[in-house]
C-alpha cells in the first residue's frame, strides 16, 4: 500500500508487528504473520528494492519502539503493519497497542502507546509512510473509534480494520488473510488505495461489527437500465440522504446500483455498495440498529443471488440478531422475515457440518420466532438428520 507512485531511488521497508494479550478469543494474528512475512519485501511495499522486519509477539513496549524509531529513520518508502487489540489506559484515556504481557491493569506499562507511533513517523518526508492496521478492540474503545472521539490517525496514509471484540463478536484476522493473498497472486501489484478495496471486498468480516480504516470502496461501474427481473432488493428503512456523511458510493439510488450490478453477475461491486452504506447507519446510528440490519439483510440477498446460500442464511440470522437487540420484538414483520429468509437459504446448504452449524443457530432463534405452524420442528427434524449423517 504504498502511498506515492513515483520512482525512487531509495530502497522501501517494512515493519510487521502483531501481538495477541491474554485476552479471551484474541485476534489471532500472530499466525497470520508468517503470511505477511512470505510475501517478498518489494511487493510489500510496493518498491523494487525492499526489506522487511516482523516482530511477532512483542511484550516490552520500549523494544517495540526502538524497532519503529529504526524504521523511520528510512529514506525510502516505508510500511508499517499493526495487528492486535486497542486498549485505552485509565488514567490518560489514550489508546494503546496491547503487546503479549499486557492486561487490564498494566496498560501503561506493558502495551504501546500508538502516539508513540505517531510521533516517531511524523518527520518523515510526506506521502513515503503507510500505516496498515488489523485491529480489534472492545466496546467501549471501538465506540470511541466510531464515533471519532478517539483517533488512529497520523502523518501517515491508514488502512485496515478495527473490529468489536465482545461476549458476542469475535473478530479474526481476514483482513491481513486477504490482504496476503492479493499481494501474493495479483498479476501487479496495486495502488494504496485499490489494494485497500479489494482487501476490504475479499475480507469476510462481520460489516455491522467492522469499522473500516482508509477510504470506503467506490462503485466502478456506472449505474445502467433496470430490467423488469433485477433482484429483489428489500425496501430501506431510511432515505440515502439521512444517513452519515461523507456519502458512500451510489448515493443517488444505492439499491437500484446494487441491484444492477448483482443482476449482472458483479456480485462483489453489489456486496461492496452495501457494506459502504451499512458503514455510514453504523455511524449514523450504531451498531445494534434497524438500519444497520437492513444492510445486512441486503447482503444476503446478494449471497443468495450469487449462489452462496450458507453466507445469506448466516447474514439473515445476523440481521434478525440485530432487530432484536435493537428493541424490535418477536413478532415484528421484519424480525419474522429476517427468520424466514434464513430458514429458506438454511435448506439450500448442503455442506452437512454447516447446516448443523447454522442450523443450531437457527434453532435458537425459533425458540423466539417460532414462525409459521411446523417451522420450528421441521428445524428441530433436519438437525436431527444431519447429526446422524456427520456421526463417524
Amino acid at each position: 500500500m504504498a502511498t506515492s507512485t513515483r520512482p525512487t531511488e531509495h530502497p522501501g521497508y517494512a515493519l510487521l508487528i502483531a501481538a495477541e494479550p491474554s485476552v479471551r478469543h484474541p485476534l489471532a494474528v500472530a499466525a497470520m504473520l508468517p503470511q505477511l512475512a512470505a510475501v517478498p519485501p518489494a511487493r510489500l511495499v510496493g518498491t523494487p528494492y525492499a526489506s522487511a522486519v516482523q516482530l511477532a509477539n512483542p511484550d516490552d513496549p520500549n523494544t517495540v519502539l526502538t524497532t519503529v524509531r529504526t524504521a523511520a529513520a528510512v529514506e525510502g518508502p516505508l510500511l508499517v503493519y499493526v495487528a492486535g487489540h486497542l486498549v485505552v489506559d485509565t488514567r490518560q484515556h489514550r489508546l494503546h497497542l496491547a503487546l503479549a504481557r499486557t492486561t487490564a491493569r498494566t496498560v501503561r506499562y506493558t502495551a504501546l502507546p500508538w502516539h508513540w507511533l505517531a510521533t516517531e513517523l511524523q518527520h518523515r518526508a510526506p506521502g513515503t509512510t503507510t500505516v496498515v492496521a488489523d485491529l480489534a478492540a472492545d466496546p467501549d474503545v471501538w465506540q470511541s473509534l466510531v464515533q471519532q472521539e478517539q483517533t488512529l490517525d497520523g502523518p501517515y496514509a491508514l488502512y485496515g480494520t478495527v473490529q468489536l471484540h465482545d461476549r458476542r463478536h469475535r473478530p479474526s484476522p481476514s483482513y491481513t488473510h486477504a490482504l496476503a493473498h492479493i499481494l501474493r497472486t495479483a498479476p501487479a501489484r496495486p495502488t494504496g488505495d485499490d489494494l485497500h478495496h479489494q482487501t476490504v471486498r475479499a475480507a469476510v468480516l462481520e460489516e455491522a461489527a467492522t469499522l473500516w480504516l482508509g477510504p470506503a470502496p467506490a462503485n466502478p461501474s456506472p449505474p445502467r437500465a433496470v430490467d423488469a427481473h433485477q433482484v429483489d432488493v428489500p425496501a430501506p428503512r431510511t432515505e440515502p440522504a439521512q444517513l452519515a456523511a461523507p456519502v458512500p458510493a451510489a448515493a443517488e439510488d444505492p439499491h437500484r446500483a446494487i441491484s444492477e450490478a448483482s443482476q449482472a453477475g458483479r456480485h462483489a461491486e453489489a456486496a461492496a455498495i452495501a457494506a459502504s452504506w451499512e458503514q455510514a447507519a453504523l455511524r449514523q446510528h450504531g451498531a445494534i440498529s434497524p438500519e444497520v440490519a437492513h444492510w445486512i439483510e441486503v447482503r444476503a440477498v446478494i449471497a443468495l443471488e450469487e449462489g452462496a446460500p450458507d453466507r445469506a442464511c448466516e447474514l439473515w440470522l445476523r440481521g434478525a440478531v440485530v432487530r432484536l437487540t435493537a428493541g424490535q420484538s418477536e413478532i415484528h414483520p421484519e424480525v419474522a422475515a429476517a427468520v424466514d429468509r434464513a430458514h429458506y437459504a438454511w435448506h439450500r446448504v448442503s455442506d452437512p457440518a454447516r447446516a448443523r452449524e447454522l442450523g443450531t443457530e437457527l434453532s435458537t432463534l425459533r425458540t423466539q420466532v417460532p414462525g409459521k405452524s411446523g417451522a420450528r420442528e421441521d428445524v428441530q427434524r433436519r438437525l436431527a438428520d444431519l447429526s446422524r449423517a456427520l456421526l463417524p
